[in-house]
């Protein structure tokens, strides 16, 4: 686990890791593939705080994806999506 939880800081928004028959749902809402998405490395210091949190033992791999929400002025929250690569 890194010595800070970048999660926890209040200009970091919320990251969460998607299932992978959500994802086929978000994908397919959107009509667009995986690698229409934006990146994320994983060498990214939120996906590793993610990894380090998941209570799975697979980790987090290359092709997962994952939802940032963020809070907006304008719509009250905003969801992205990013494919995580290397």
């Amino acid at each position: 686990m890194p010595a800070f939880n970048i999660l926890n800081h209040e200009m970091v928004p919320e990251h969460r890791l998607v299932s992978n028959s959500e994802a086929e749902r978000i994908l397919k809402k959107f009509g667009i593939t995986k690698e229409q998405l934006p990146k994320i490395k994983l060498t990214d210091p939120a996906i590793k705080v993610l990894e380090a949190t998941q209570k799975e033992k697979e980790g987090i791999r290359e092709g997962m994806i994952v939802e940032i929400t963020r809070n907006s002025k304008t719509s009250e929250k905003f969801t992205a999506y990013r494919l995580i690569t290397r």
